[in-house]
């Protein structure tokens, strides 16, 4: 993670911008020698959230917390994409 002041980022800023969504590179904006911010790629956070509702659903899944679900063959007929 690069560390960098908000004041040396605002000259920066579009460069900045540009290495986290393009290169996938955190960039924490300090404010008295403290992150106050962290720009980042929106596929990270993509990922994560992804990653996020993948694990809950598995912690609802071991704890007997979801229903049976609906079948695969029958949610394809409920989108048309099986007769």
């Amino acid at each position: 993670m690069t560390e960098i002041t908000i004041s040396a980022a605002r000259a920066q800023l579009g460069d900045l911008v540009r290495r986290a969504a393009h290169g996938r590179e955190t960039i924490a904006l300090t404010d008295h020698g403290h992150v106050a911010a962290l720009l980042v790629s929106p596929q990270v956070i993509e990922d994560l959230e992804d990653a996020l509702a993948v694990a809950d659903h598995e912690r609802r899944k071991a704890a007997g917390l979801l229903g049976e679900g609906i079948p695969h063959e029958e949610v394809g007929r409920m989108l048309g994409l099986r007769p």
